[in-house]
């Protein structure tokens, strides 16, 4: 029955969530009063029929009625430390005005008045005045995350989140598949679920996966186009945030600009720009100072939006455009390289999740293993595009190894080389695009799904500066 009451106290504060309404009626009914569950479902609606007759799994609810318990007994213990404060200024004044006391009136009868009404009945609760349209967004555009497909715990834990917020928001959450300990960032995700909020609290939620909801779900439409935006935007985004934190990292403070990331070599720590990263620049250089006040280092800072369990935060607040996040980052931990030589793979990750996933030619036992750092970013490293190194080479630490292009496209997926990661034309050329000078490399064995992940819409940006090195012939282990 407590939890009965904290839910009774959270729809008397909140008659139009729906979804409150209708967990108020599944306890209701768990302890056997049919006709006060009754009452609640009617006052629920279409919150009712959908989850009634929808596959949305009990640990999901579970999840979202912790969110309103926890909401519930935050506001009741704000309430005892309003009593408690009251108490004591009424026996301050009753000390130091006793004249002002009117006969009749005690402190233990003040105290009574006081005191917590959330045991009244049902009927005494507000009627909800419900038009049955769907509630009206404040929020201009829909911000959006992602996490694991089909995690009804990670749904729940979601909406449990989104309950705190105070403003109204209109938030859609794409799905990632899982395979193994990674998530994969597929291009255009498929649409999960949206959550939104109105000015009165109302919260819904609406399922776009038929494997989550027998429900049909309203078209897409800009839905998925401004997902397919956000998506690029955050590559674009990642790329900015890593070179920023291997900069920091290397040189003891941020870039005061953005053109600091793209001088001639050896300066070259992005490989071009984009619009949103020179929209984007001073929010996030704005976030790293916090972090560096804060002392948070790359070695012991926790991911803020990311967990082993796939789920991930709605940002806390939208550029100017509406399209980005000029908060945390979605891809919050810089990325990093890990080739396997087990399965000829190279990957781009951050954190748990995988960004590309590229065949690459490798020399077997002659390729090392261990953890190297990206020092050189050189663009065609023989003087030509054609040559041994392809258009684009990437030194590991101060070694002759390197993941570069190559003259003899075969060889990928093969043990064919001296050492060196041999890559694809196209694919060794987003890799220059994506991660920056200072990038952490791991070779291993057997760690990286054998399925590559490519878009067919490759990552690029405009380079402008001189990303040759003349002055140096190469001579890695090819």
């Amino acid at each position: 029955m407590k939890n009965s009451q904290h839910l009774k106290a959270y729809v008397q504060m909140h008659p139009d969530n729906k979804m409150a309404w209708y967990l108020l009626g599944k306890e209701y009914y768990k302890n056997g009063q049919q006709g006060k569950a009754n009452y609640c479902f009617n006052q629920a609606g279409e919150v009712y029929e959908a989850f009634e007759h929808s596959k949305v799994p009990a640990e999901m609810l579970r999840e979202y009625e912790e969110g309103l318990l926890q909401a519930s007994r935050q506001r009741e213990r704000g309430q005892q430390r309003l009593r408690y404060i009251s108490l004591a200024l009424m026996l301050l004044i009753l000390l130091m005005v006793p004249s002002a006391v009117a006969p009749g009136i005690s402190v233990t009868g003040e105290q009574e008045v006081l005191q917590d009404t959330t045991a009244s009945e049902v009927k005494d609760l507000p009627d909800q005045k419900d038009s049955g349209q769907e509630p009206v967004i404040e929020a201009k555009k829909a911000m959006y995350t992602a996490q694991e497909d089909v995690a009804a715990a990670s749904q729940g834990k979601l909406m449990a989140k989104m309950l705190m917020r105070k403003e109204p928001f209109q938030a859609a959450v794409l799905g990632m598949e899982r395979d193994g300990k990674w998530l994969l960032w597929k291009e255009k995700l498929p649409l999960n679920f949206t959550l939104q909020k109105n000015g009165k609290g109302r919260m819904v939620y609406q399922s776009y996966d038929p494997k989550a909801c027998a429900c049909e779900p309203p078209d897409q439409g800009q839905l998925a186009k401004d997902a397919t935006e956000w998506q690029s935007d955050q590559e674009e985004i990642a790329t900015l945030w890593s070179a920023m934190r291997a900069y920091q990292n290397h040189k003891g403070k941020l870039p005061d600009t953005l053109a600091e990331l793209t001088g001639s070599f050896p300066e070259n720590w992005i490989g071009g720009t984009t619009a949103v990263m020179k929209r984007e620049f001073s929010p996030l250089k704005a976030v790293a100072t916090t972090k560096m006040a804060l002392g948070t280092s790359e070695a012991t800072a926790k991911p803020s939006s990311s967990t082993n369990d796939g789920v991930r935060s709605i940002p806390t607040a939208l550029s100017e455009s509406g399209s980005v996040v000029s908060d945390v980052p979605f891809f919050d931990q810089p990325l990093r390289v890990v080739v396997d030589k087990q399965n000829h793979r190279l990957a781009v990750v951050s954190g748990s999740i995988i960004l590309r996933n590229y065949a690459v030619g490798l020399g077997g036992d002659k390729t090392p293993e261990g953890n190297f750092v990206i020092t050189d970013k050189v663009v065609n490293p023989n003087g030509r595009d054609d040559g041994d190194f392809g258009s684009r080479g990437l030194q590991l630490s101060d070694s002759n190894y390197a993941i570069h292009g190559t003259n003899e496209p075969d060889s990928v997926g093969k043990d064919e080389s001296l050492g060196c990661i041999r890559m694809g034309r196209e694919d060794v050329e987003e890799l220059f695009a994506l991660i920056p000078k200072g990038t952490k490399v791991v070779i291993s064995k057997g760690v990286l799904p054998e399925k590559q992940l490519v878009p067919v819409k490759r990552f690029s940006s405009t380079a402008k500066h001189d990303q040759t090195n003349p002055h140096k012939v190469y001579h890695w282990l090819n």
